[in-house]
């Protein structure tokens, strides 16, 4: 079988979710998360803004799911949006329990969205340690 097309379509989506990842994360945590030097601001502002944190880290997950559903309806890999989705979201965290498979020719486009996956929550729990780390209420600067 060959995987040529799996590749060419699925890699850039791949880099463009991670580069879109990182940006927003960038983004939004240098507007929720300002440094936070005395308990003054304390706890209430840093709950808040993990909370927000977390909100936009869901969202971005979704939207990238969608983005590689789009991409399965385009080529006819899968043959409505709303099953690209479901199925998008399984291979992108992994989960898998869904009974909605591929086109054959495009099954290794869902192991490539897979480690997408992958690499995207790892940029997230990477984000959100930064973001906790930095912001933790009372830390000594």
């Amino acid at each position: 079988m060959d995987w040529a097309a799996d590749w060419e379509f699925g890699l850039p989506l791949a880099v463009v979710t991670m580069v879109f990842h990182v940006a927003v994360f960038i983004l939004v945590t240098r507007a929720l998360v300002p440094e936070v030097s005395s308990l003054e601001r304390g706890h209430s502002r840093f709950i808040a803004s993990v909370g927000l944190l977390a909100i936009v880290a869901a969202t971005l997950h979704g939207l990238e799911a969608m983005a590689w559903a789009q991409l399965y309806v385009w080529l006819g890999a899968l043959h409505d949006f709303n099953t690209a989705v479901l199925y998008s979201l399984g291979a992108l965290t992994s989960y898998g329990h869904a009974h909605v498979f591929l086109e054959k020719q495009w099954m290794l486009l869902g192991a490539i969205e897979a480690v997408n996956g992958l690499i995207l929550f790892g940029l997230t729990t990477a984000f959100f340690f930064a973001a906790i780390q930095k912001s933790w209420p009372g830390r000594s600067v």
